[in-house]
């Protein structure tokens, strides 16, 4: 999927997720997208809630286990609102 951001909030912990992905949306259009990337394991809370909040789409969000030892690492698409 095509996006118009990258925010890679890896090794951030809450609330440093969901504050950057507000500020990183703030520039953005409406419709344009933002694909987050992160491993704070609360982030599967905070983001889609942040979204339903906000009133921007989260279009997907996926879970890699994360093989090699490391933490789950989570990837999302989010659509700003208007």
């Amino acid at each position: 999927m095509d996006h118009d951001a990258t925010l890679d909030t890896i090794g951030l912990l809450c609330p440093l997720p969901v504050l950057k992905l507000r500020k990183r949306l703030q520039p953005l259009a409406p419709g344009q997208t933002v694909r987050v990337v992160a491993d704070d394991p609360v982030a599967v809370i905070d983001i889609p809630a942040f979204c339903a909040e906000a009133g921007h789409a989260l279009l997907s969000a996926d879970t890699d286990p994360g093989g090699d030892g490391g933490g789950a690492v989570q990837t999302y698409v989010i659509r700003k609102g208007g």
